[in-house]
């Protein structure tokens, strides 16, 4: 087997019309989608095909959303090639909500415990800091060192704090707003090339987020988790776990703390993994995998045609 990694995409990704080639073309797709539907009590399935689009963008929808179309894919995947997760992939990884579907795919959480904790994670998460009170921003072009002194001079006692290290030259801040602005600022006049408000709705991965890390904390409780088929590289360790206790302790960590996704795809280059395959709706873990090592060979899964195309190849 080909040593390669799944990974999984986060919040942003989702836009009108995603999920739809997928369950048009396999009726696998459609019972994935039917049972979240039933399972969260709403028809999300509906709303990501045809909107409002101002409603798949709120954190609750966003997130099982993102998720719900990944392990379409990828069940339909397995089912295509006859094999399970565990023949195709060495590890999982997901940047943010992401990793709940990589532990889903992993077959460490059911889809509708997932899709149940995405919806309370996406609710907890926006009302843990009121609308227009808190911020992100995007700093290209200066390094994670360079970063973490922007948002150190920034916060001046307030919040100010990275919250994705996602590629070189490409690092998020998080916090509250006026900190987050100061950020912008700040990074402009230490060589940024570029510093831009992000349009979301809360300061997700910052401190601020304690409150949604503390209903996570019970949500997980309650929650059932198997050790996953293959490991899971966490966001906020960039190394890989498969025991359900230390799972869990680093989802609930994951809220408030920063995604290394960046120092997740180079651990596992250096353990050998050579293909990147992004599974779901979008290719934004591919151009960041390629911007941390052009070595990566990455494949995108979202239609019938990446996952015919695909698995010509194994």
């Amino acid at each position: 087997m080909t040593p390669r990694a799944f990974i999984f995409p986060g919040q942003g990704s989702q836009d009108i019309g995603m999920g739809r080639e997928i369950a048009a073309a396999f009726p696998l797709a459609r019972e994935v989608f039917q049972e979240i539907d039933d399972t969260l009590g709403q028809g999300l399935f509906r709303l990501m095909t045809e909107g409002p689009e101002e409603d798949l963008r709120l954190t609750e929808n966003a997130q099982p959303a993102i998720m719900a179309v990944s392990l379409a894919v990828l069940r339909v995947l397995e089912q295509q090639g006859g094999k399970p997760l565990k023949d195709l992939a060495t590890y999982v990884a997901g940047h943010s909500l992401g990793e709940y579907a990589a532990l889903c795919a992993a077959g460490s959480l059911t889809l509708a415990d997932t899709a149940r904790l995405l919806k309370i994670r996406g609710r907890a998460m926006q009302a843990a800091v009121p609308v227009g009170q808190g911020g992100m921003a995007a700093i290209l072009g200066l390094e994670l060192p360079q970063v973490r002194e922007v948002a150190a001079e920034a916060a001046a006692g307030a919040v100010c704090a990275t919250a994705n290290d996602n590629a070189p030259g490409q690092v998020v801040v998080s916090g509250t707003l006026a900190a987050v602005e100061r950020a912008v600022v700040v990074a402009q006049a230490r060589g940024a090339k570029r510093s831009l408000m992000l349009n979301v709705s809360a300061p997700f991965h910052s401190p601020l987020m304690q409150p949604a890390a503390d209903r996570m904390a019970d949500a997980l409780a309650d929650a059932t988790l198997l050790p996953p088929c293959v490991p899971l590289i966490a966001n906020v360790t960039a190394a890989p776990v498969t025991d359900p206790h230390e799972i869990r302790a680093l989802l609930v960590e994951q809220v408030t703390g920063m995604v290394r996704w960046r120092e997740s795809m180079l651990f596992l280059r250096e353990h050998e993994i050579e293909a990147l395959v992004e599974c779901g709706h979008g290719k934004v873990l591919a151009g960041l995998a390629k911007r941390i090592d052009r070595a990566f060979a990455t494949v995108n899964l979202q239609g019938p045609a990446d996952i015919d195309a695909f698995l010509e190849t194994l």
